[in-house]
């Protein structure tokens, strides 16, 4: 497991020009999972100054108009910028880059390649539960066959999967703050279970479940009672020898007085394919 917690992250660096395209669900639902809310948007990622770029596509069926997509793309892309300057890895060249950025229209290169350090979105999102490394919390369950591949089971019982910050930062904090932060932190450690599914040569996660067995503890029950929390990721294989995400899925059971309501979160990402990359000469 110290081996495959070490490598998880390094898959989507393996190619230097790749886009793919993604689709997100958000529902809500009701007593007799009755729909109360959703949305559904789709989105394609393409390369641009060397880093990874969102760009929405439909919103609820409906394309994205062409301005508002430009807007997106633009803000998005300057977060990105912002975000590698911060850690100091990589100077951002001035001049728009695209590795085939479909009809955006905008200057291709030929040298228009991932220079990008940290993750990007569509793979921290499918990391979110972040594993730690903790000698003996590991148990092999078995060998279990997945999309045709062999790999081990194993489960998690974790002690520090919840052991971030203090909540309160930037604020004044008792003794006793940190004391309910750290019970807080543990209590929740205590009902988590995650169940990971390695391949073996690789040393690759392919798949992994959360649960919260038990959330008892929580306040407020007398308003609110979180029944059940579940997320999974699946890993595929779109290019040989390279792990990327293909869905990630995340449900919750709320029971309130008018009865119970169930969440509902879904990422899909499809259509992996790598890039073509032209130039194109902007006449003024």
């Amino acid at each position: 497991m110290r081996q495959v917690l070490s490598t998880r992250d390094e898959n989507w660096k393996k190619l230097q020009q790749y886009v793919l395209d993604e689709r997100e669900a958000m529902e809500v639902r009701g007593p007799s999972q009755r729909p109360i809310w959703g949305e559904h948007r789709e989105y394609t990622w393409y390369i641009r100054n060397g880093l990874f770029v969102r760009s929405p596509v439909k919103a609820n069926g409906a394309a994205v108009p062409e301005a508002d997509r430009r807007k997106y793309e633009a803000d998005y892309l300057k977060r990105q910028q912002d975000r590698e300057r911060r850690g100091g890895q990589i100077a951002i060249s001035p001049s728009g880059v695209d590795v085939n950025p479909g009809d955006s229209g905008e200057a291709a290169d030929a040298d228009a390649v991932l220079k990008q350090t940290r993750q990007p979105l569509f793979i921290s999102l499918s990391y979110f539960l972040r594993f730690k490394f903790e000698e003996g919390k590991y148990a092999l369950v078995g060998r279990e066959t997945l999309d045709g591949r062999e790999t081990l089971r194993i489960e998690y019982y974790p002690e520090r999967l919840f052991s971030g910050t203090d909540r309160r930062r930037g604020r004044a904090t008792s003794d006793e703050d940190r004391a309910y932060d750290q019970e807080f932190r543990r209590l929740m450690n205590k009902v988590a279970l995650v169940t990971l599914w390695v391949e073996p040569n690789a040393h690759q996660i392919v798949k992994y479940t959360f649960n919260n067995v038990a959330l008892d503890f929580l306040p407020v029950q007398w308003l609110m009672h979180v029944d059940e929390v579940t997320a999974s990721m699946n890993m595929g294989q779109p290019f040989p020898d390279v792990w990327l995400p293909r869905d990630v899925q995340i449900d919750a059971a709320i029971s309130v007085v008018s009865g119970q309501f169930y969440l509902h979160y879904g990422l899909e990402y499809h259509d992996y394919r790598q890039a073509d990359v032209t130039s194109k000469i902007k006449i003024p």
